[in-house]
This record gives C-alpha cells, structure tokens and sequence, in this order.
C-alpha cells in the first residue's frame, strides 16, 4: 500500500489537472456560443448562394466558357482538403476527418487515381507529414475563429489548382455541427460545379420558396452565364468558410465534452485516492495502537 504522503501528492496533482480542465470546459464552452451565432448569420447567406447557383446554372443553357467551369474530360487527380483544428484535447475531433480522408484517399488509389491532400489545421498537416503525405498546400493559425479572408485564400489555392489541371476533382472532408455532443463527419464535393454537392436540392430548407415561385417567371439581367460566371467564385469561398464555421463550432463542442470528462474522471479518481489515503491512515493509526498495546504488555 502506498504510504499517505504518497498519496496525498497524487491527490494534489490530480486536483491541478481537474482546474485545468474545468477551466478548458468554460472556455470552450464561451467560445461554442460565439460559434453558434456566427453558424445561424451564414446559413441564409450560404442557403441564398446555394439557391442562386443552382437556378442560374439550371436556366443557363451553356455553361460559360470559364476556366474554373470546365469539367475535366477525366478524372486522374482527386484533390482533398481535410480540415481539423490547430489543437488538440477534442477527443476524436481530428483523428475521424484524418481517418475519413485517408480512407477515401485509398479508394481512390485502389481505382487508379492520384490524390492530391491540403490541410487546414495543424493537426492534419503533422499528420499527413507523419503518414508522408505531404499536403499540397496548407493553412494554419486560425481554426479558434476563422475569418472569411482565410476561406478566400483556401478557395484560391483550390481553384488555382483545378484550373491549371493539378486536380480534376475536389473533395471537403469537415466535422459538421449538430449539438455540443454531436458531431458528423461530412463529405462534399467542391469542384467541378457539375458534381458539385452544392447544386443537390434541399427539400427541406428550400420546400416553402420552392413553392412559392414555382410557377413565377425568372428574368435575368444580365444573362444566366454571366450571373454563374460571378456567382461561381462567391460559391467556392462561402463554402468553405462554411465548412470552416462549422468545424470550428464541432472543435469548440468536442472539447467542451472532451474536457468535461476529463474532470469527472479526475473528481472520481480523487475520490478514489482519497479513501486510499483514509485506509492508510487508519492502517497507519491500527499499528501505532498494537504497538502501544504490545508495549504495554510487555512492561505489565
């Protein structure tokens, strides 16, 4: 049995980790909110963006002669982009996108494709550089709160590289955010315009407007090519940053839990230790009493 002392500084360390945590879990749980509310400003820009692209790429009888909308004869190169956060301690936050893509990333090669990995997090890119998949491109520093200059400069280098045939498909592989409990690995399909995820209808969100207009007359000034032509770029970006919100609230939910275990762990276990160093007092206290004891016979 260990002895009190011993005890007693595990008690104390343990005690550290739990502030630690407890403290973790608010400020994750602060940051969730601020999340959250910037989750609910997007969705009816992202939702009215979706809608755009997919009625004037629908009315659009060509699509326009734009680099970024020509679809690949074929596809040879699928490009990822796997996007985790900058830190860790979110329980599995990270390793279900890394596990995701490279998995899919498998599927591709066993078909006979390239693949192509960008990174957005820490996170995956040491991970990708540990598996030696070095990514393509990379960005970091922002996932506690991104920006929408830090989508802009995702979605250049994603263009960039479909444009100049580097990539012939792109894939998003980020954590969707349902509640502080739930997260969902989401998988979506970012270029060509064509295959887009984006241009799948969405009942669910879009039932009521769809009703509304679908009997009125659309007229487009200018013509729907050159509406797409604009709205294209504007799609790519608003994706990811929403894809990049997102994530960002599923980081900030993960690790409110993630930190909110890790304290009832460590308030169990200081339990535990603490009736450990009750029974060894008390051992300690029974063998002073028996020596006591034997002592005094001896003398009697």
């Amino acid at each position: 049995m260990a002895s009190q002392r011993d005890v007693k500084q595990r008690i104390t360390s343990v005690q550290n980790i739990e502030k630690i945590t407890r403290a973790m879990q608010m400020v994750a749980a602060a940051r969730l909110r601020r999340a959250e509310q910037r989750i609910a400003a997007l969705r009816p820009y992202a939702g009215a963006i979706r809608r755009m692209t997919r009625q004037a790429a629908a009315a659009a009888e060509n699509v326009p002669s734009l680099p970024i909308l020509n679809e690949h004869e074929s596809v040879e190169t699928v490009g990822i982009l796997l996007v985790t956060g900058d830190r860790g301690l979110a329980g599995a936050f990270n390793s279900q996108i890394l596990r995701a893509g490279l998995q899919t990333a498998a599927e591709h090669e066993a078909e006979g494709r390239n693949v192509v990995f960008f990174a957005s997090g820490r996170r995956g890119v040491s991970t990708l550089r540990f598996r030696n998949r070095e990514p393509k491109a990379e960005w970091v520093g922002f996932t506690d709160r991104p920006s929408y200059a830090n989508a802009r400069d995702i979605a250049a280098g994603l263009m960039t590289a479909y444009v100049d045939g580097e990539v012939d498909l792109v894939e998003v592989f980020y954590n969707g955010y349902i509640s502080p409990l739930t997260q969902e690995v989401r998988r979506e399909t970012l270029l060509p315009l064509q295959q887009a995820t984006i241009l799948d209808a969405d009942p669910a969100a879009e039932e009521g407007e769809e009703r509304e207009h679908a009997r009125s007359l659309v007229e487009y000034e200018p013509d729907p090519e050159e509406i797409l032509h604009r709205l294209v770029p504007d799609y790519v970006e608003i994706s990811i940053f929403r894809a990049l919100l997102e994530s960002t609230a599923s980081e900030h939910g993960a690790r409110m839990t993630a930190m909110r275990n890790a304290s009832d762990n460590a308030a169990e276990l200081i339990d535990d230790l603490t009736l450990e160093m009750n029974r060894a007092r008390q051992a300690d206290i029974t063998q002073e009493i028996m020596e006591v004891v034997a002592g005094a016979e001896s003398i009697s």
